[in-house]
Formats: C-alpha cells, sequence, structure tokens
C-alpha cells in the first residue's frame, strides 16, 4: 500500500468486501489511485444529482446517507462506517448520485475514481465478481432494514441497534452511541420524541441511558427478549 496509508486506512480496506476480494497487486494499484479525504461533523461528502465520479470507503467515523424529497424533507437511507463502501454501482455506470452523503461524525473516506474501477474491470473481468458481491451484501442490507422498519415495534428496533453495538461474547456492556441521538431516530424510522420512550420502555430489561451511552445489564436477557418478542398480526410497527 502507498506510504502514508495509516493502519486504520488498512483495516478499512481489509474489510471492504469488493477491496478485500481483489488479488493484492490490483489491490495496491486501485488504493493507490485513490486519495484520503477527512470531512468534519456535518459536511457533505457530495450531494444528491451530482455525477458519480467516484465511489467511497469509510474509513473511520460515520457516514450518513439521505435522500431529499422535492418538498425539502429528508430520509436517511443508511448509516456506514469503517470498512463500508458506498455509491460503488452509481459510479461504475457514470450516473448521478441517488443520495446526499453527510459526516454523521468527524470521518476519513477514501475515494476511488470511478474511472480507475472501469479499467480494473475492463483489464480483468473476473474482478465483476467483486463487485457483484459488493452490491449483493448491501441489497442484502436493505432487505433487513426494510424487514426490521416493517416488521419491529420501536423498542425492538433500538434493542437491536444495541446488541449491534455492543460485543457479542460480553455479559454487559457500557454502549457509546455512535451519532446524535435525532440520527439515530431517522435511522430508526422513528421521531425523537418515540426515541426517547423507546428508551424508557427498555428500562425494564436493565437498559440505561446517559447522554450518549447505553448500559446493557444483561445482553444475553436483551437478545433473548428480542428473539421471543411476539409480533401480533396487524400490530403496526411504531
Amino acid at each position: 500500500m502507498p506510504q502514508g496509508r495509516d493502519e486504520a486506512t488498512r483495516r478499512a480496506v481489509a474489510r471492504c468486501l469488493l477491496l478485500a476480494a481483489l488479488d493484492e497487486p490490483r489491490r495496491r494499484k486501485l488504493v493507490g489511485e485513490s486519495r484520503v479525504l477527512a470531512f468534519e461533523r456535518g459536511r457533505n461528502i457530495f450531494l444528491q444529482g451530482e455525477p458519480a465520479r467516484a465511489f467511497y470507503l469509510v474509513i473511520e467515523g460515520w457516514v450518513k446517507l439521505y435522500r431529499t424529497a422535492p418538498n425539502g424533507a429528508e430520509a436517511v437511507v443508511a448509516t456506514m462506517t469503517a470498512g463500508a463502501s458506498f455509491a460503488v454501482p452509481v459510479a461504475l455506470r457514470g450516473d448521478s448520485y441517488p443520495v446526499s452523503a453527510e459526516a454523521a461524525t468527524d470521518c476519513r473516506v477514501l475515494q476511488v475514481p470511478a474511472a480507475a474501477l472501469r479499467r480494473l474491470l475492463m483489464a480483468d473481468p473476473e474482478a465483476a465478481i467483486a463487485v457483484v458481491s459488493d452490491v449483493f451484501q448491501h441489497l442484502h442490507e436493505l432487505v433487513r432494514q426494510v424487514e426490521t422498519l416493517k416488521a419491529r415495534t420501536g423498542p425492538e428496533r433500538v434493542a437491536e441497534l444495541l446488541l449491534e453495538l455492543a460485543p457479542e461474547d460480553a455479559r454487559e456492556a457500557i454502549v457509546v452511541l455512535p451519532y446524535d441521538k435525532s440520527l439515530i431516530a431517522a435511522r430508526l424510522g422513528m421521531t425523537p420524541e418515540s426515541l426517547s420512550r423507546a428508551f424508557a420502555r427498555l428500562r425494564a430489561l436493565g437498559v440505561s441511558v446517559e447522554r450518549n451511552r447505553a448500559r446493557i445489564a444483561d445482553l444475553r436477557a436483551l437478545r433473548a427478549w428480542l428473539d421471543e418478542e411476539p409480533l401480533p398480526q396487524g400490530r403496526a410497527a411504531r
């Protein structure tokens, strides 16, 4: 990897399904044609409708992808952290970005030129398998996200998020909420008020929240509740 690429960049590249699937020489060449960019929280990485001349890999921090409706309303599509790539298909097609990307926290990203990826695919068609795998991974995550929004109540969505952030092998944990609660609410399809009510509901399960930290007294109990919580017919997700 070119000089100046730090350990965080190497870890992010190793976690990226698309880049990790390439052989070492091709991966080094593609990363060598890329740039590491730093963004402060709230800064735009790109805007909806701009020409897609690159795709991105999150190195550190969190990135918010959102879409703006004609009436100005904002819909959060995804939040992504280290190792996650975004905008691969539109960059490959030379299309425009269908969403905007914003730094949800201070972050660093790897900007990979679309032209470099296209040259790689023309030189090595087998590399297309890596692109297909990356697209499939994002599709799978989108399906899971829709399922969560449609089939889970507010407290269940919050519990699921906390369990994703907590270490799997721990009995209890203190989870640092990665970004502000208004974004968490938007990401989970909730209002800030319903998010507060969801946290209050989870207190009975040993979850307490103070500022940006959530303490989970019994991770196994929370997982068991989430797995066993019934979904009566006709119950609407809140």
